[in-house]
């Protein structure tokens, strides 16, 4: 079916997965671990409650420190826990 050429020349959005968490661990090569919180309401009581994960990310030149907030977004499985990019830097760490 063939498409009219104004349909044709929409730029394609990315339909990849993006979380924005925090950096816990830059301990391994390559890797850092990104600790994602979400906030849900409890179906009971009624409080909203902290939930977390933490997720694997793939970080190609080690640039990622402890306490920076980054968007990481899903890949193709790269090992056995890691499936999982750091696609940017949102806010770097203070130095203490």
């Amino acid at each position: 079916m063939n498409q009219p050429a104004e349909q044709a020349s929409i730029a394609k959005v990315s339909l990849k997965r993006t979380l924005i968490g925090r950096v816990v661990s830059d301990k391994m090569d390559k890797t850092v671990t990104v600790l994602v919180e979400r906030r849900v309401k409890h179906p009971v009581i009624g409080k909203y409650i902290t939930r977390s994960k933490k997720f694997h990310a793939h970080s190609e030149r080690n640039e990622f420190k402890m306490g920076d907030t980054v968007e990481i977004e899903e890949t193709a499985p790269i090992s056995k826990t890691k499936a999982w990019k750091v696609a940017r830097l949102v806010t770097k760490s203070r130095e203490i």
